[in-house]
């Protein structure tokens, strides 16, 4: 009997220890902070959002902050390798990311070098910043202030290195921003684009309230193809009489931009520059 169920025992064991060595999976990057912990809060995560977007777009390099309970079985340099390979931040060739990775269970954290940065953020200048500046508030459990401080510590070096500026085509922002542009300027349309017909008639209205509205696209894009666009879809609009009509009864707003919009790394390389820490 027992040489029977050996070979099913030792199968089981097998299976329930690989069950407890299973990799912890790397989750899909969709924003530049994302908390697995529930340590921040939506008003910290989105200042951190906030304030590293606007890092990216004026200097390029692209930074993220990964909080997770653990990276148990593997160690968390072991892990932020697979993060880093599986997100790709930086710029593909410029190779300008950083992560940030907290493994709150663990009480472990690591600042992941892409190679781009290893000469201005080396090893040493990492492990200073984990020492000095983001574990001592960590052991009091000032966890946000730990992060933001480190972040902007790292923000204020990388922004004295010499890299090459972001592209600056349009930008999601921008087309946000005309996505803003665009439903208020169509609301002009429709309601003083119809006091303008009565008053001046169809031709006079139309052209004031394209004019209008072309400015208005100009100063927020930049830009007089987007500009000569929006005034002439807001000139046809309430040319024609605008509101229900114009658009096929349909909302405005309901398609179109991405209001939501993503975030994804640009193909960056790491090499394991970096340093880890505990508190």
């Amino acid at each position: 009997m027992v040489r029977l169920w050996a070979p099913a025992l030792l199968f089981a064991l097998v299976w329930l220890s690989g069950l407890v060595h299973a990799e912890v999976a790397v989750p899909p990057l969709s924003a530049r902070v994302t908390d697995l912990t529930s340590t921040l809060d939506a008003v910290q995560k989105q200042q951190l959002e906030t304030r590293l977007a606007q890092f990216e777009a004026k200097k390029g390099a692209q930074i993220a902050v990964l909080l997770i309970p653990t990276t148990q079985p593997e160690t968390i340099e072991q892990y932020g390798i697979r993060v880093v390979e599986a997100w790709k931040l930086g710029r593909k060739g410029i190779d300008d990311g950083v992560l940030l990775l907290i493994a709150k269970d663990d009480r472990t954290l690591r600042i992941e070098v892409g190679y781009g940065l290893e000469g201005v953020l080396p090893d040493a200048v990492a492990k200073r910043i984990i020492a000095e500046t983001i574990t001592p508030h960590f052991k009091l459990g000032n966890y946000y202030v730990g992060i933001t401080t480190g972040i902007e510590q790292m923000l204020a070096i990388i922004e004295g290195e010499s890299l090459p500026p972001p592209e600056r085509s349009a930008s999601s922002g921008n087309f946000k921003n005309l996505e803003s542009l665009l439903i208020i300027g169509f609301m002009l349309a429709i309601v003083v684009g119809g006091v303008l017909r009565k008053l001046l008639g169809r031709l006079p209205a139309a052209i004031i309230i394209g004019f209008v509205i072309a400015m208005l696209a100009w100063f927020i894009a930049a830009s007089i193809l987007i500009a000569g666009i929006v005034g002439i879809i807001a000139f046809i609009f309430t040319l024609v009489g605008g509101g229900r009509g114009a658009l096929g009864g349909g909302s405005f707003g309901q398609g179109g931009f991405d209001g939501g919009g993503g975030f994804g790394g640009g193909g960056g390389g790491f090499g394991g520059g970096g340093a880890s820490g505990r508190w």
